[in-house]
């Protein structure tokens, strides 16, 4: 890009968000922007470090991520505008139906707080746990009330859920882990969350620039119709706009 561009750096998981960043770049260079993708594989750095003022926004993380990493690091990470949702889905190599679970069966689930109570609810709506309060989107594990399958649950890093698919009776995998997998979440979960999931995907700066022109330049390209039509073309439900 020429100099006489607006640099913003922007921090993304690699899969749909550095995806549809890349796909809006050409784009915002028109608009004299010269957006910086820098691509994390961890949900924790991105936050940090537009925290600590070394990137200017990031868009990987849903409202209750954001909220309970806000509330735990003491930081006040804000919400710039909602672009997508990526259906959560739970998967079996071994097990074709939901009701073919044995008693017993290994499950996984993520162990970061957010990622974590929606698995369970997920599990609750499929109607495999009850919970103490099944609308809770900070239940964890203590919450469970009921489980008549007696499901052996273990929490281990969203990222390496994938990994451990073909060891376990389920894993319950974020989109974009499940994507890179090569997994097909319309097709090959058994069950996922449906299109009023409340975990949108928002594009997130600080209160200092939030309101910035390049910032909100930014957020009016990643709620065009071009990008509309490119998440139903290229993702084919397994990421679903949330404009």
């Amino acid at each position: 890009a020429d100099s006489g561009n607006a640099k913003l750096s922007v921090a993304a998981t690699a899969v749909p968000h550095a995806e549809i960043l890349n796909f809006i770049k050409p784009e915002l260079a028109k608009q004299g922007i010269d957006l910086d993708i820098k691509v994390f594989t961890d949900y924790v750095q991105p936050n940090l470090q537009v925290a600590e003022k070394r990137l200017d926004v990031n868009y990987f993380q849903t409202q209750p991520y954001l909220d309970a990493f806000n509330r735990n690091r003491g930081t006040d990470l804000v919400i710039v505008t909602g672009v997508h949702i990526e259906p959560f889905g739970a998967y079996s190599r071994r097990h074709k139906t939901l009701a073919e679970l044995p008693d017993g069966a290994n499950v996984v689930i993520p162990n970061d707080p957010s990622n974590n109570s929606r698995a369970l609810l997920l599990l609750a709506k499929a109607g495999l746990v009850t919970l103490r309060d099944p609308e809770d989107d900070m239940a964890t594990l203590r919450d469970v009330v009921a489980n008549p399958k007696q499901l052996k649950f273990r929490e281990l890093e969203a990222a390496t859920l994938p990994r451990v698919l073909d060891e376990v009776d389920l894993a319950l995998i974020n989109t974009n882990y499940a994507l890179v997998a090569g997994l097909d979440p319309a097709r090959d979960a058994l069950v996922i969350e449906s299109h009023d999931s409340p975990y949108v995907n928002f594009l997130v700066g600080r209160p200092d620039n939030k309101d910035a022109p390049a910032v909100q330049k930014l957020a009016a390209a990643l709620r065009s119709q071009s990008v509309k039509t490119f998440i139903e073309y290229k993702y084919r439900g397994a990421v679903i706009p949330a404009f």
